[in-house]
């Protein structure tokens, strides 16, 4: 119960699916969780749900995709919580569209906020974690971010541009480079039973075929990913930067 206890993390996307059940495994295990979500109502249920578990948390609305409201998201969290020590970026979208079907207008929306925000948020973290004396960033991608799937061209290349970006980041982060003792990994879920997967879980000829992928024969949970990423946000990760965290259920060792 307190494998993070004492940090404070930002969690994006923390008003469901993945990013919901990681705030509250954190705040769980005794961080102070800022929560970032477009969806005010179920973000603010989401921290409710934190401070009656008796944990610690604060709701923020957030566009991943604005400079500047990153720049306002890591301000008030040092301000209300006196530092940064954590940041899961969680918030992401699904486009399931063929590359003739896509459009550049949607294939800018997805990179903008897949890959975009996890930019943004690096970028004006890290010199927060750097003020606390180092940190963890922990970066959503996706097995769609190492092996290619078809109809989603949009997703996987942004999710392959958060994969790369967590290396080179992991590099400039370290203390041979800037100085900086700042951890930065990233974490690659397969089909996870989240509401943003449910359609195409619920489809049956769909469903069937994504769970032929599955060598475990099941999909997987939110907590299945929340627990991978407590592991890189405590200090038993303490040797562990620039690594892909995969949780898919063998996808992708085949």
């Amino acid at each position: 119960m307190n494998r993070v206890s004492g940090k404070v993390a930002i969690v994006t996307g923390a008003a469901s699916g993945l990013g919901k059940a990681i705030a509250i495994l954190l705040a769980r295990e005794e961080a102070k969780v800022m929560a970032t979500d477009l969806n005010e109502n179920e973000g603010k249920a989401v921290v409710g749900e934190i401070i009656r578990q008796g944990g610690e948390g604060f709701f923020a609305r957030q566009d991943v995709a604005s400079e500047s409201e990153w720049k306002e998201i890591v301000k008030m969290t040092t301000e209300r919580f006196g530092k940064l020590d954590v940041l899961v970026n969680c918030a992401g979208v699904f486009l399931g569209a063929s590359i003739e079907e896509t459009t550049l207008e949607k294939w800018r929306w997805v990179l903008s906020i897949n890959l975009d925000g996890v930019f943004l948020c690096t970028k004006y973290a890290a010199e927060a974690m750097r003020r606390s004396g180092g940190g963890s960033i922990v970066n959503m991608s996706s097995a769609g971010g190492i092996v290619g799937t078809p109809n989603a061209s949009a997703y996987s290349a942004s999710k392959g541009g958060v994969r790369l970006l967590t290396k080179a980041a992991a590099i400039e982060y370290s203390k041979a480079n800037l100085g900086y003792n700042i951890r930065v990994n990233s974490v690659h879920p397969g089909v996870m039973e989240t509401p943003m997967t449910a359609p195409m879980i619920s489809d049956p000829v769909g469903g069937e075929a994504m769970l032929g992928w599955v060598p475990m024969k099941r999909f997987g949970t939110a907590e299945d990913v929340a627990y991978a990423v407590l592991y890189l946000a405590s200090d038993e990760s303490k040797y562990v930067t620039g690594s892909e965290t995969v949780v898919d259920g063998g996808w992708t060792a085949q």
